[in-house]
């Protein structure tokens, strides 16, 4: 296992590597977790794997859906979980200059069988 503890302090110092987004803070067998904070704009696209977002802080709200025209919207704010399948469209919007979220990737390419 690459590190067992991260504090926010080590996530929010960790470099963010060429190509990326945010820094991948945590490993274990099939399961990643990183440390996103986007800056103005989150240009996310659909992920591979299922996937756990944890708002440390700030708020904003985020947008998940089979499709663009049929995207959900949620406020979230800190403590909040949120959970998106692997490939589902979700970004965050109108967040605050400090929106901070752990997100964790876990399982096959393709997410797990509901």
């Amino acid at each position: 296992m690459k590190n067992w503890v991260v504090t926010l302090a080590e996530a929010k110092s960790a470099p963010i590597p060429e190509g990326r987004r945010s820094p991948e803070v945590m490993q274990h067998g099939s399961m990643t977790m990183r440390f996103y904070q986007p800056k103005g704009v989150d240009p996310q696209t659909p992920h591979d794997q299922d996937e756990i977002y944890i708002v440390q802080s700030g708020r904003g709200a985020v947008v998940s859906g089979p499709s663009e025209d049929k995207l959900e919207r949620r406020t979230v704010g800190p403590g909040d979980a949120i959970f998106v399948a692997a490939h589902q469209i979700h970004r965050f919007l109108d967040f605050t200059p400090d929106f901070a979220v752990w997100v964790v990737f876990w399982g096959p390419v393709g997410g797990e069988k509901a």
